[in-house]
C-alpha cells in the first residue's frame, strides 16, 4: 500500500509517537486529516504532543488520543487497540516506533538485556500480533512500519543488545511483509524504516543543538512517506554525513564477511582496514 491509497478517514497509531521520529509522523498523518493515537510514557510528554499534534489536524484535537502504553507489555498493547478501536472504530496505520537503548556488552546485565529486547523487538512483534489482524479483517488499505536500525544490519561493535534487537526487527519485518502479500485479501503492508542519523532524545547524548551531519525527524518521516509512495519495502535513509552509496557499501561489506569467510566484523579488523577502505572507493 501507498500513503496516497489510504482512504481520507484512516486511523494512525503510532508507539513511541511523544517524540523524535515517532511525533514527527504524528504529526504528517493529522496534518492529512487522519485520527492519530500517540502511545507513548509519561503523562506531560504525551500532552505536550498531543499539543503539537492537534495543532497542525484540520479537526484539532478531537482527532487526536494519547495512550501511556509500555510496549514492552503485551498487556498493554491489547488495552491500546481496545481503547483506539473504541475511540476511532480501528487501526489503519500501526508505527512500531518505541525503542530505547542502554549501551551493552555480551556479559553485561541480564536485566538490560531483557529490557532492550522487549521494547525494541517483542514491542513490535506484539504490536503487530495485537493490531495486525484487526487491520487485515477491516479490508481497508494499511500500513504497518517498524522502525529498525542500520546497526541490525551491519552490526557494529559497542552495543550488541541493541543490534540484535534490531536485527531482530529486519528479520521479523521481512517475513511480516512475506505473509501479508500472500494473504488472500489483504490490503494491509508492511515496511522497514532504517533511519539514518537522526537527531532525537535517544540519540542526542546531551546535545541540546543538531549536530551538521544529522537530519531531523521531520526529515526522516519525509523520505519515509517518499519512499512509501514507490513502495519500497526498505526505507534506507540517508543523513547529512552518509548518503546511500556508503550504507550500500558497508551493508554489502557486512554480508560479505560471511561469503568470503572473513573474522565477524572485519570492517573494525586492523587486518582488513585497508582492504575495506579499497572497497568503500571501489577500488576491490
Amino acid at each position: 500500500m501507498k500513503p496516497s491509497e489510504l482512504l481520507p478517514d484512516s486511523v494512525a497509531v503510532i508507539t513511541g509517537g511523544a517524540s523524535g521520529i515517532g511525533l514527527a509522523a504524528a504529526k504528517h498523518f493529522a496534518g492529512k486529516g487522519f485520527s492519530v493515537c500517540i502511545a507513548d510514557l509519561g503523562a506531560d510528554r504525551l500532552a505536550k504532543a498531543a499539543e503539537e499534534v492537534a495543532a497542525v489536524a484540520p479537526q484539532g484535537a478531537v482527532k487526536v488520543m494519547t495512550s501511556q502504553t509500555d510496549v514492552g507489555e503485551p498487556a498493554a498493547l491489547l488495552a491500546l487497540e481496545a481503547s483506539v478501536a473504541a475511540r476511532f472504530g480501528g487501526t489503519d496505520i500501526l508505527m512500531n516506533n518505541a525503542g530505547t537503548a542502554f549501551g551493552s556488552s555480551c556479559f553485561g546485565p541480564a536485566d538490560v538485556w531483557r529490557k532492550v529486547l522487549g521494547v525494541n523487538l517483542m514491542g513490535i512483534v506484539h504490536g503487530t500480533q495485537v493490531f495486525g489482524p484487526g487491520m487485515i479483517r477491516r479490508g481497508r488499505p494499511g500500513l504497518i512500519i517498524n522502525t529498525g536500525s542500520k546497526q541490525g544490519i551491519t552490526t557494529p561493535p559497542g552495543d550488541p543488545v541493541y543490534n540484535v534487537s534490531k536485527a531482530g526487527v529486519k528479520a521479523f519485518t521481512e517475513a511480516l511483509q512475506h505473509e501479508l502479500r500472500n494473504t488472500e485479501g489483504c490490503k494491509v503492508s508492511a515496511h522497514l524504516l532504517v533511519p539514518g542519523y537522526v537527531f532525537t532524545s535517544l540519540t542526542s547524548r546531551g546535545q541540546t543543538e543538531k549536530p551538521a551531519s544529522a537530519w531531523t525527524p521531520d526529515q526522516t518521516v519525509d523520505f519515509m512517506i517518499e519512499s512509501l509512495e514507490r513502495g519500497d519495502f526498505y526505507i534506507l535513509c540517508p543523513d547529512n554525513d552518509v548518503p546511500r552509496s556508503l550504507d550500500e557499501r558497508r551493508i554489502a561489506w557486512a554480508a560479505g564477511d560471511l561469503i568470503e569467510n572473513r573474522p565477524p566484523l572485519s570492517r573494525w579488523h586492523p587486518d582488513y582496514a585497508e582492504k575495506f577502505a579499497a572497497f568503500v572507493k571501489g577500488e576491490a
